[in-house]
């Protein structure tokens, strides 16, 4: 099948499903049948609160539907999977997941037994659907709610002893700030979604749990396309799913709002050949990822990224210059065993860490290094658009401030 067929049967399909998509491309004077993908129009959140993000709701059967944040309209999201959208959604993940605990059994003379696993994590899609991908792994699987208190999940961890845990980067934060040793509960893998994590911070965290960095897996997906990429330790790179086709774009040509980014930068913009209920067809994820390439692995040319750097699109000041990654790779530097909180208040960026190893010359050392190595804030901070940051420390029982769901956030 020639790619221009694939994206011809793809422009029906979202046709079908969202009609006005076919006005969309008429509007642009666009043929469905002579188109080459990027020719297409990009699908902003401008459009996607126009004709998808609206009060009409979906009458098919046997639909599931995940609500988020609300739109500039007032309109809550929701977003809709069809039987296939799900199943195409759970059979990626479970085919990722085995893959990965095969390799690293694989590579060891002495593999870990994984029989018991435990979801620990916020809600919506990934929530959602961890139990049915532990079961067709073949695992006793268990689950604990975000909402319980940390003291909860500990218990959890030590009653049920999981050899594998499926959680999200704060709520992992937590519990090893919590744990008198973390490696008493005799984790042996740990797989990641839904915020950012960077080697530094994974390295650290595979110490305290005492596992190898290549024991823990993190994975990159969004409620509207589903799963994305994962992150492969011996390539440096989140690797794009089967079925996704990925750009990278200029932050400008998203909308001229937006500024030039760094040169290794782009926005990344998402075709989802197995997406059927949402648009996916150069949805614009507003994530800027870095080091944008394609590579040939195990005969197969594949698309990846080295990482996340940011969001843009935001309408707060200079929130879309400030970049959590790197912020949080240059702590995790200094010290191993930090929880951090960075916020931005009349143009003042904080950063709180929560650390027993932090010492007083360390504040000092890593706001110099935050503030000379994140090229973006030195030149934010020259240019007098931000003063100069502040690094402090958070008390042992310090309760450091959350989200919803998640954690890991620029603080307004």
């Amino acid at each position: 099948m020639s790619p221009l067929t694939r994206i011809e049967q793809h422009i029906e399909r979202i046709s079908q499903l969202h009609p006005w998509y076919t006005d969309l491309l008429a509007k642009q004077g666009l043929d469905p049948q002579a188109c080459q993908l990027a020719e297409l129009p990009l699908i902003t959140s401008d459009i996607l609160e126009k004709h998808y993000f609206t009060n009409e709701a979906r009458t098919e059967a046997d639909l599931s539907v995940y609500r988020t944040s609300g739109t500039s309209t007032g309109i809550r999201k929701a977003i809709y999977y069809s039987p296939e959208d799900d199943e195409c959604y759970i059979e990626a993940k479970t085919a990722c997941f085995r893959e990965w605990l095969a390799a690293t059994r694989t590579a060891e003379q002495q593999p870990a037994a994984i029989h018991k696993a435990l979801a620990d994590m916020g809600t919506g899609h990934a929530a959602n659907t961890a139990m049915l991908i532990f079961d067709r792994l073949g695992l006793q699987a268990d689950s604990i709610s975000f909402a319980l208190p940390i003291e909860e999940h500990i218990a959890k961890l030590a009653s049920t002893r999981p050899e594998l845990l499926y959680t999200m980067p704060s709520i992992l934060d937590a519990i090893a700030a919590h744990s008198r040793n973390p490696r008493d509960y005799g984790i042996k893998r740990i797989i990641l979604v839904g915020e950012i994590a960077p080697p530094h911070w994974q390295s650290n965290m595979a110490d305290r749990f005492g596992i190898e960095p290549h024991h823990i897996l993190d994975t990159y997906g969004s409620i509207e396309i589903g799963a994305i990429a994962s992150y492969s330790h011996s390539h440096d790179l989140y690797i794009i799913a089967d079925g996704i086709h990925a750009e990278a774009l200029p932050a400008e040509q998203i909308h001229e709002r937006f500024e030039p980014l760094q040169q290794n930068e782009a926005v990344l913009v998402l075709t989802s050949y197995v997406r059927t209920l949402f648009p996916a067809i150069r949805y614009v994820t507003y994530d800027v990822v870095r080091d944008f390439q394609s590579i040939a692995i195990d005969g197969r040319e594949r698309q990846g990224f080295s990482c996340i750097s940011k969001r843009i699109g935001t309408d707060l000041k200079h929130g879309e210059k400030i970049s959590l990654y790197d912020i949080e790779s240059v702590v995790h530097e200094f010290v191993s065993d930090a929880a951090l909180r960075v916020s931005l208040r009349h143009n003042k960026l904080a950063i709180h860490i929560q650390s027993k190893s932090l010492s007083d010359e360390m504040l000092v050392h890593i706001q110099h290094a935050i503030e000379h190595k994140v090229g973006e804030i030195g030149q934010m901070i020259q240019n007098r658009m931000l003063d100069s940051i502040t690094v402090t420390r958070a008390a042992d029982d310090e309760q450091l401030e959350r989200g919803a769901v998640k954690s890991k956030k620029l603080y307004f």
